[in-house]
């Protein structure tokens, strides 16, 4: 478990920024933006090869950095608009 999360952290930076560059290029629903960012940060831990895992151990990873990512978006953003 402890892999995984370390492997989510690592990932998890670079979803948020795929998953901004989809957002801008795209007309995503934002209600949509969790579904696209697991499915991202998943197929981003399977290409994740430089990480020393198994395949699905970087796919499980991939999917909890995207669910994080979108978090972490989201805890930004509310905190800039309440200041």
């Amino acid at each position: 478990m402890v892999e995984i999360l370390a492997m989510a952290t690592v990932i998890a930076p670079v979803t948020a920024g795929v998953v901004e560059v989809v957002k801008q290029a795209t007309q995503v629903n934002n209600r949509y933006l969790p579904a696209v960012a697991t499915i991202l940060g998943m197929g981003l831990g399977a290409a994740a090869y430089f990480l020393d895992a198994e395949l699905g151990l970087r796919v499980w990873a991939g999917g909890i950095s995207g669910l994080a990512s979108v978090g972490l978006f989201e805890l930004g953003k509310n905190t800039v608009d309440r200041e």
